[in-house]
């Protein structure tokens, strides 16, 4: 598989498993926001020349495979994302308009992995996600 990609002075293949929560770890991710934000997150993403390879919204986590170009750093991009759809989810589904500071959608912090030879796994990981956690949810339905 050669998924190389060229800048003019270099050949690159960056490829990261990024995860992130809402804060408190709030199951705030559902419905109407899920469809939106999923759409929302790949247009951020372009604008830093990035392209959303895999990604799965669960109520209470963000999984992903990002491709990132080497001119931007991962810390970058992943502050673009988050508060730039932070803004958006004010916004839209908060109903502020305007001066949305001190207020956070997104925990501070984020797991980021490289990918390297393991793209296929990492796939399979965010693709399963959802069928695993509905397993365990079943799970715990019995244990109550």
């Amino acid at each position: 598989m050669d998924d190389k990609q060229s800048l003019s002075h270099a050949k690159w293949e960056c490829k990261y498993h990024l995860v992130w929560i809402p804060k408190y770890r709030k199951k705030e991710l559902y419905a109407e926001l899920r469809r939106h934000l999923g759409s929302y997150l790949k247009d951020l993403a372009r604008q830093k020349e990035s392209q959303i390879l895999e990604g799965h919204l669960r109520v209470d986590h963000v999984h992903m495979l990002i491709s990132i170009p080497p001119k931007y750093s991962v810390a970058q991009v992943v502050g673009f994302l988050k508060g730039k759809s932070a803004i958006q989810i004010a916004r839209v589904y908060l109903g502020k308009r305007k001066n949305f500071t001190g207020q956070n959608f997104w925990a501070r912090g984020y797991f980021v992995s490289t990918v390297g030879m393991d793209e296929q796994t990492i796939r399979a990981y965010i693709q399963a996600q959802e069928a695993e956690d509905r397993r365990l949810d079943q799970m715990n339905l019995f244990q109550e």
